[in-house]
């Protein structure tokens, strides 16, 4: 049986980014720069080459920065237009480019009640398909396929929700959430349970999940039963 493919990538981009205040007071995390763009661009990029055709951004409020990042500004086109600065409006004209290769949604999470809730808020949009999630704190970026297409294809093979993992150190192993495993093959670990920010002594293993996940539609009913995130 061939599986339909992955279509759709929830953004959840609704959080408050209190660990990074002042700088998030007026900003969404998301829009901090690494080098020259925001994050949350090496995220839809990673989508737009990984084959995603809609992109699902669920935000809350004082987001606007988010939308505005994605939409033409053609005050600004002009403006440098009329000073000549065609270098810099060949970099606006990229941006808006992403636009034009998938459909991108905005949907409001009325309050932070974390990561879980943020993805049930887009399950009207997500219609009962298996979908990917990226989290735009995570900027993975790889030569060859993105880590996100790697996650689709596996979730060809199995069927089931796929995350992605990565080894850390093992002294690192209390500053995420670490996977047990009950064996593995061509790469891809069967997940049994995953123990948040573990003692380095109880960690069940040194693989560490990252922000990229394919759901299949029974989530959504798992998290219909869920309670908010820890911290909410």
């Amino acid at each position: 049986m061939t599986l339909p493919s992955v279509r759709k990538a929830i953004f959840p981009a609704a959080g408050l980014g209190t660990r990074f205040l002042p700088a998030t007071k007026a900003q969404p995390k998301e829009m901090l720069p690494l080098v020259d763009k925001p994050t949350i661009q090496y995220g839809v990029e990673e989508a737009i080459a990984s084959g995603i055709e809609q992109v699902i951004m669920v935000t809350g409020g004082g987001k606007r920065a988010i939308v505005d990042h994605f939409d033409r500004s053609l005050e600004l086109e002009h403006y440098l237009e009329q000073r000549g600065k065609s270098d810099l409006l060949h970099i606006l004209a990229e941006v808006d480019q992403l636009s034009n290769q998938l459909v991108i949604t905005y949907v409001q999470q009325k309050e932070p009640l974390g990561l879980g809730h943020a993805v049930w808020t887009a399950r009207l949009l997500v219609e009962g398909e298996a979908c990917a999630v990226l989290l735009a704190d995570d900027v993975i970026l790889c030569d060859e396929r993105p880590v996100l297409k790697q996650l689709m294809d596996a979730h060809a093979k199995t069927g089931a929700t796929v995350l992605a993992l990565r080894r850390v150190p093992r002294h690192e192993v209390s500053r995420f959430g670490i996977v047990a495993t009950a064996g593995s093959r061509d790469g891809i670990h069967e997940v049994i349970d995953i123990v948040e920010k573990p003692p380095t002594s109880e960690a069940p293993s040194e693989l560490a999940a990252l922000g990229r996940y394919i759901l299949i539609p029974a989530v959504f009913d798992e998290l219909d039963r869920g309670e908010p995130g820890a911290g909410n």
